[in-house]
């Protein structure tokens, strides 16, 4: 029920203006970029307030080999621009990522564990300068999820998954970081192409049981921006709970 309340109150928020900057000034997350291997740290967009940190960024996925790449092209706010001439992804897949990062005790004195928060993850298939979040949900507060979890004290690539449903709600309720990376192929939506060039918004919140804590958005930019035209026979899907859950196990960390 607490997801369920949590994105509702996200809902009820949509329309305020989220912060955006380099997270702490620096563009570096705490601890490190856990998930995967030969993730480097930086160029991260976010919040620290409320002693909850909150961080989203860009990334080059497909380069020519179709290797991924450090590659942020960050501006420095909230902008991540990519260029279809930068390489090369399959056809259910966009050539970028949009990684993002949860410490709900960035201090490591509040205390607070990642199933004490919940979460509001957005996510713009219109590639217009406009926004349309057909896919909203609670990343966190789900049944199972392969995110990487740990602590302030998690070094580079060393987060944990979960091996199944009760590991992972034990590792939400006793760690206080979660980080991962998708692409827009990750997430269907009917008729539309992921390699579609356009303007895509990421949104991610956190919310306790008096409302936000911690808000931020990054846009990322691929190739050019079309004008405004709506999404083709797309109906908003408002993913909670089990809704979103298809989507959870799906992408692959690089």
């Amino acid at each position: 029920m607490k997801y369920l309340i949590g994105t509702i109150a996200g809902l009820c928020l949509m329309g305020s203006a989220a912060m955006a900057t380099p997270v702490n000034g620096t563009g570096y997350v705490t601890p490190d970029v856990i998930f995967g291997s030969g993730n480097t740290n930086g160029s991260f967009t976010g919040v620290t307030t409320n002693n909850v940190e909150l961080g989203l960024r860009g990334k080059l996925r497909y380069n020519a080999s179709g290797a991924p790449e450090t590659t942020f092209n960050y501006d420095g706010d909230k902008t991540y621009t990519f260029q279809p001439s930068d390489g090369t992804a399959p056809g259910n897949r966009s050539l970028f990522n949009f990684e993002w990062t949860i410490n709900t005790d960035f201090s490591g004195q509040g205390g607070l564990n990642l199933n004490d928060l919940t979460y509001l993850f957005e996510i713009d298939y219109d590639p217009t300068i406009g926004t349309d979040f057909v896919w909203a949900f609670d990343p966190v507060n789900v049944p199972n999820a392969d995110h990487a979890i740990g602590t302030n004290s998690t070094g580079n690539g060393g987060g944990v998954n979960a091996t199944d449903s009760a590991d992972y709600q034990e590792l939400i309720a006793n760690n206080n970081v979660a980080q991962n990376s998708w692409n827009l192929g990750f997430f269907p939506v009917f008729d539309f192409d992921p390699q579609t060039e356009g303007m895509f918004t990421i949104n991610l919140s956190a919310f306790s049981s008096n409302g936000q804590v911690a808000s931020t958005s990054i846009d990322i930019i691929y190739g050019d921006v079309p004008a405004a035209v709506p999404l083709p026979a797309t109906l908003p899907l408002l993913f909670i709970a089990l809704g979103g859950m298809g989507v959870m196990t799906r992408r692959r960390r690089s």
